[in-house]
């Protein structure tokens, strides 16, 4: 199926689609999963909902994946940019964990996602599970339509033709204030946006913001298990 015929009918162009439908279809599912868990009590953990809600996304963008240039047409990052881009992801999981109370988080922390079974022992298909999407679905899914398109959308409409590294300051400033507010921990959210809009800009490749997001979140998810600090998740 081509993105063309996905995309039929709706208001926007097919490339803004391939690169925002991912990401709606992650956040809308999150918003109806209290009530999907309600519905489906007795018939699966509802833990499971979020794996479903990860391979659901990476299906779309395998299925977009032809179309998306800026990732399957990216020359390979230098050496230097994947030291670059580890050194920025440690970076923002560091700010992650500091900036984790007070005014710096929206609301109240949850229980997050807890993958302890009744006897308190961590059920490690359940963790492995929140880890690879978490790692390696939500990097690829965010930094498609926050860096890619909402970034260099607000550079000109016409996305596709605004190379990254001639994306202004505004932009930039933009996308990672909305980014942050997508978060509880807003002001850690906005200083990752910084951070992972600064490197497409450097780099003009978004392989480079992928993979230190991938850093920041596996990172995050490690830290999580070895602590128990299940609210981060």
């Amino acid at each position: 199926m081509s993105i063309g015929v996905l995309a039929r009918g709706l208001p926007f162009p097919a490339p803004a689609v391939a690169r925002a439908l991912p990401f709606a279809v992650f956040i809308g599912l999150m918003a109806t999963e209290p009530w999907l868990a309600a519905q489906l009590t007795g018939v699966i953990d509802p833990r499971w909902l979020y794996g479903i809600r990860a391979a659901l996304v990476a299906g779309l963008m395998f299925v977009f994946w032809p179309s998306i240039m800026e990732l399957n047409a990216a020359r390979r990052p230098s050496i230097r940019e994947v030291g670059l881009a580890l050194a920025a992801g440690l970076f923002v999981l560091a700010v992650w964990l500091l900036l984790d109370s007070g005014i710096f988080v929206l609301g109240q922390s949850g229980v997050g996602f807890d993958p302890r079974t009744a006897d308190g022992s961590i059920d490690w298909s359940l963790a492995l599970m929140r880890l690879a999407g978490a790692a390696l679905v939500v990097p690829l899914m965010e930094e498609l339509f926050w860096r890619s398109l909402v970034m260099r959308w607000l550079e000109d409409a016409d996305f596709l033709t605004v190379n990254p590294v001639r994306v202004g300051l505004r932009a930039v400033l933009l996308s990672s204030i909305v980014f942050g507010l997508e978060h509880s921990q807003w002001a850690a959210g906005m200083l990752a946006g910084l951070v992972y809009g600064w490197l497409y800009v450097r780099s003009g490749n978004l392989w480079v913001p992928v993979a230190a997001h991938a850093v920041t979140n596996a990172g995050l998810g490690i830290w999580v298990l070895a602590t128990g600090a299940w609210y981060f998740w």
